[in-house]
């Protein structure tokens, strides 16, 4: 279970991502360089296949995958995944790619969102889509995609190699269902005009919990004035529990966690609390502004773990056009994560000191929000002023653990 969204924002296309996966699942973010592979062979998670060289790229990987989650290229690409129920049995499918081998191939191989549909539709008719994407519960799935540039945006729908696309360069939310029925532009050869892509859901599967985190998402981007979402904004989205957005930077009232699911589907909510089952265990925001091309910088925002309880710390990734990049190097480690996943067992065990927790973190996030706005066009101070945010965050979340 996930939830992905994007829409303009002043500074550009603002995209982000709750990943959900099992609790005990590490997730880190990887910076990648360049590489100059193309002609080689390139193993994926299960399959080998042909190496076309790779964008610079920023990913959010479960530590076990060799894919990724969500994350953004040096052109300014951004793409995130969803698990979608569809009547491919991807299970028992021959070696194949499965969702997260697709966000970081077309993150890799594009300069566009345009191209990154090229790059994962081109993929999907050649390896088709299938195998275990959840090793604790040993589950299959095929994956839903929101993909995105400084200019547009994408939903990509997939059932086994069958696809539709739409564009959404307005703005748009996803989360695991299928969504586009006979709105989609462009598909695959198993669909002719009209045809609806809903035909490829799993009729057996319920999709309520996604479809009331869906309509939280929907809200939200509803309730923003055109062209004027930001990351703050985004982040208290990212924050909710089932009562609205809260948590931005700088403030505000506090929603603990909720305790349980009711039949109504009460309790599931875009930042996720399914105790044992399923947990947001990583969080991306990224702000992809329209000159990127030109060297303007990349900035994203990544919470270890879930997002209420741990902090959205600033990076500025590689560009292709711009300065050396800074990422505190503590996304990178498991040991941020382990943090920020004591914090959120506590406050799942003890909903009410949510409050006080929120209190150190908000401290710690504003600073480094507001020193990430001070330096943001002088690339000269990243590292200079960004050297301790990762271990400014790591302290913090330490000090919230009892």
């Amino acid at each position: 279970m996930c939830d992905t969204l994007c829409a303009p924002g002043p500074r550009g296309m603002v995209f982000a991502k709750n990943s959900d996966r099992p609790p005990s699942e590490v997730q880190v973010a990887w910076p990648f360089g360049r590489r100059a592979s193309a002609g080689c062979t390139l193993r994926t998670q299960y399959l080998s296949i042909g190496d076309a060289g790779a964008c610079a790229t920023f990913l959010s990987c479960p530590t076990w995958c060799w894919g990724a989650e969500h994350g953004v290229n040096e052109h300014g690409v951004a793409i995130g995944n969803e698990r979608v129920a569809t009547t491919h049995d991807a299970a028992h499918a021959p070696p194949a790619l499965i969702g997260m081998d697709l966000v970081r191939l077309g993150l890799e191989r594009a300069r566009s969102a345009e191209e990154a549909l090229d790059v994962m539709t081109g993929l999907l008719d050649v390896c088709g889509q299938g195998g275990i994407a959840d090793t604790v519960r040993q589950q299959a799935y095929d994956s839903s995609f929101l993909v995105a540039d400084p200019s547009h945006a994408f939903v990509l729908e997939t059932s086994g190699s069958a696809y539709a696309i739409a564009p959404a360069d307005d703005g748009i939310a996803i989360s695991n269902c299928l969504t586009l029925g006979t709105g989609w532009t462009r598909a695959s050869r198993e669909l002719s005009p009209g045809d609806d892509f809903g035909r490829f859901a799993d009729t057996e599967a319920k999709t309520l919990h996604a479809d009331v985190r869906l309509a939280a998402s929907r809200r939200f981007l509803a309730g923003t004035p055109a062209g004027g979402l930001t990351p703050a904004a985004t982040a208290a989205h990212l924050r909710d529990h089932g009562n609205g957005p809260w948590g931005a930077p700088t403030g505000g009232p506090v929603h603990p966690p909720p305790e349980h699911v009711e039949e109504d589907v009460s309790g599931v909510s875009v930042c996720m609390h399914v105790r044992g089952m399923v947990g947001t265990t990583a969080s991306m925001i990224a702000e992809l502004p329209a000159a990127v091309s030109e060297g303007e910088p990349l900035r994203v925002y990544v919470a270890a773990g879930a997002p209420c309880s741990s902090i959205y710390v600033p990076a500025f990734p590689r560009t292709a056009e711009g300065p050396p990049p800074f990422v505190p190097v503590e996304l990178s480690g498991e040991e941020l994560w382990h943090a920020a996943d004591a914090v959120r067992q506590f406050v799942e065990a003890e909903p009410d000191a949510l409050p006080a927790v929120r209190a150190v973190l908000q401290i710690t996030e504003d600073e480094l929000w507001s020193e990430a706005d001070d330096v943001r066009a002088d690339p000269s101070r990243w590292s200079a002023v960004g050297a301790e945010w990762g271990q400014r965050a790591l302290q913090a979340l330490r000090s919230c653990i009892p």
